[in-house]
């Protein structure tokens, strides 16, 4: 059975979807929790780096939130049985989608003198967020998430089939 185009490209929509969704219930997690420590145990009043750490604990919540939302739903099909593995390549892949939006932000306010709340939000918020995550859905859907990658133990009777558009599992001994 072939796979058309007009298939492969709504299950890349629906992909994309998913990620997105997953991404904004990070962004909520992110910008909540931030907010929440910045105002209250990490105010910067009563913490010198208070702003920092809180950005740091929120940060790390996101991504693993993010982590478990692309794992168990957005990429499910195609979850690694190396979880440890799989975990560090997705921490790697998010904090450099991070230094993206990060590096935007520097860009504009330092090279171009573009120092106005809106415009580090817009250059930051806007233009990194996209570019960090256009980034991270490619390495997520190629390398951390890739079909090809899925492995299962041959003793297991699972049989990796390789197919034009990636992998799937096919058990070779019936289940009992």
């Amino acid at each position: 059975m072939s796979i058309t185009v007009k298939q492969r490209l709504l299950s890349f929509l629906s992909q994309g979807l998913k990620f997105g969704a997953v991404g904004a219930l990070g962004f909520v997690v992110d910008f909540t929790v931030f907010n929440l420590l910045r105002t209250t145990v990490l105010d910067s009043a009563d913490v010198h780096a208070g702003p920092i750490y809180a950005k740091v604990i929120s940060t790390v919540l996101a991504i693993l939130v993010n982590w478990l939302g692309n794992r168990y739903w957005t990429f499910s099909k195609n979850r690694q049985d190396h979880t440890a593995r799989e975990g560090l390549e997705f921490l790697a892949v998010s904090l450099v989608g991070m230094g993206i939006g990060i590096a935007c932000l520097w860009f504009s306010h330092y090279v171009l003198g573009y120092t106005s709340v809106l415009a580090d939000n817009i250059s930051g918020n806007v233009i990194g967020l996209l570019l960090g995550a256009m980034f991270r859905f490619t390495l997520y859907r190629y390398w951390v998430f890739a079909p090809s990658r899925t492995r299962a133990p041959a003793s297991a009777g699972i049989a990796l089939v390789s197919t034009r558009t990636g992998a799937i599992r096919l058990a070779t001994t019936p289940e009992r």
